[in-house]
């Protein structure tokens, strides 16, 4: 692929690709190294994609592999999900309608598994059998996972954000 054009596709998907390791991964260094990982595949194996109008996606497919990758080396998906505690941190912002950077920060107050499971589930579209296969976990470990990701989101956005309009 030319340079001219692999600085094109990079300046026209790297917000957005970024955004996306953001949902999965909080440490920036590992943003950074998933979404590095993630472009260098996309150039290498540009010559897979089949349909080019279906770029984007498999672009954004070929990120959350990346990032899957990254948080698998570290996350136990079946741990005790009763001793996972929420971290209350108030916003400062009075704030009535949730948009897109709040759902971020919210996320990082989820555990990292929960995290990934919301986001491939919620964002993605993928269901159970395939998050399951894609993480070597249980459907059943993938389902318990969502359901502690929504009621803690639940709890942050009820305990931070309307919390001020009682």
């Amino acid at each position: 692929m030319h340079r001219d054009a692999q600085h094109q596709v990079y300046a026209l998907l790297a917000p957005k690709l970024y955004r996306t390791c953001k949902r999965y991964l909080k440490n920036e260094e590992e943003i950074e190294e998933a979404l590095s990982d993630a472009f260098f595949t996309i150039f290498t194996k540009m010559d897979q994609l089949k349909e080019v109008k279906a770029f984007e996606g498999w672009a954004r497919k070929i990120t959350v592999n990346h990032c899957l990758a990254t948080i698998k080396k570290s996350t136990n998906f079946n741990m005790y999900l009763d001793d996972v505690k929420i971290l209350s941190q108030p916003f400062t912002a009075e704030v009535t309608e949730l948009e897109e950077d709040d759902l971020l920060n919210l996320l990082n107050h989820i555990p990292e598994g929960c995290r990934a499971i919301f986001n491939l589930f919620a964002i993605e579209g993928y269901g159970h059998k395939e998050i399951a296969t894609m993480l070597s976990i249980s459907e059943g470990t993938s389902k318990s996972q969502l359901n502690v990701a929504k009621t803690k989101l639940k709890e942050l956005v009820n305990n931070l954000y309307y919390q001020k309009a009682r």
